[in-house]
């Protein structure tokens, strides 16, 4: 049986970022400041356009992390024309902007569309427009088999993105990352355990729930990957550990009693970072990625060679092979 799988080569589409110029798409949030941290300690000469749409977060950050190579603009990802005319000179894309919280999606669902979906069709479009040769965007499980507006608006963008490919002719190249939960990014419950915790009490909202995890600095890694790699069309998932909600508890606060709650509208047991579907058309790329791989591929290049998944193969945060335990839990938190 052949265990190969022919993938398109990367061969001459990597972007050299020693003086490249990217703008960051809410570059204000937990992912965007360690970007552009990353880019100051090892890349001091590419040039960071922060773009994003709250000031104070952005003179917060300013304060916090400098200015150097690092520019501030204000603007919504909304405004097709202010995006524009932050896209010009731009080598890179990288698009982490996005109305993230499950709840104030839910409430406010055209929001979310305006912002996840119309927005990242702006950054298609002015991206290619501009001439910018790669775009990344950050996805989340959520958009796998989604049951909330906010997993529906990012799996629309994750189409989006990838179908943008059809349009720019192989001058730009447009792919996406997938991943979870980010361990204490805002919104994110370790703060919340953590509140909840000076009040005697933990509320879970069901015991049997797991999810994927994955550091700051590992999501950095991630998108610096697929700016290496990425030939269009790729969702990149990394293989990352999984953890259960009782085992985050016990670590946050030991010994302290827990109430369930019950599970919220919208929430799911466990999340989903590849469908079996998926899995028929992806790679194991052996440095620790899986790589769902367009259908019909909007071009082929000089040919390499993959891992091809098993046919009924689904990664699962309840079906992973690699557990964080309580210890090691409670030194993420706490790093």
């Amino acid at each position: 049986m052949d265990t190969t799988l022919d993938v398109p080569d990367a061969d001459g589409t990597a972007v050299d970022l020693t003086n490249a110029t990217v703008l960051l798409t809410g570059g204000t949030g937990t992912f965007g400041v360690a970007f552009a941290r990353r880019m100051k300690a090892t890349h001091p000469n590419t040039v960071v356009r922060i773009y994003s749409r709250d000031e104070l977060k952005q003179s917060e950050m300013l304060e916090h992390t400098g200015n150097g190579t690092l520019r501030y603009f204000i603007g919504d990802i909304r405004n097709k024309t202010r995006l524009m005319r932050a896209m010009r000179g731009v080598d890179v894309v990288v698009h982490a902007a996005a109305m993230k919280q499950v709840p104030a999606c839910e409430y406010n669902p055209f929001e979310a569309v305006q912002t996840n979906v119309l927005g990242a069709q702006h950054i298609v479009d002015t991206a290619i427009d501009a001439g910018v040769q790669k775009v990344v965007a950050l996805s989340t499980d959520k958009a796998v088999e989604p049951v909330n507006i906010y997993g529906a608006t990012k799996l629309c963008m994750e189409k989006i993105v990838v179908q943008g490919n059809a349009y720019s002719g192989g001058g730009t190249r447009l792919s996406c990352v997938r991943y979870g939960n980010v361990i204490g990014s805002r919104g994110s419950v370790v703060p919340v355990f953590r509140q909840q915790a000076t009040e005697g009490r933990l509320r879970i909202t069901d015991d049997r729930m797991t999810r994927f995890w994955i550091t700051v600095d590992q999501a950095v890694d991630l998108v610096l990957h697929a700016i290496d790699r990425s030939v269009g069309g790729e969702i990149f998932v990394p293989k990352i550990p999984s953890m259960r909600i009782t085992d985050l508890a016990e670590a946050i606060a030991p010994g302290l009693p827990v109430e369930i709650t019950g599970i919220r509208p919208g929430e799911k047991l466990h999340e989903v970072l590849l469908t079996a579907d998926e899995a028929r058309h992806a790679i194991d790329d052996g440095a620790g990625h899986y790589v769902v791989l367009p259908e019909h591929p909007f071009w082929m290049m000089d040919d390499v060679t993959g891992k091809p998944l098993d046919a009924d193969f689904q990664y699962a945060s309840h079906l992973n092979d690699e557990w964080l335990s309580i210890d090691e839990l409670r030194h993420l938190v706490d790093g």
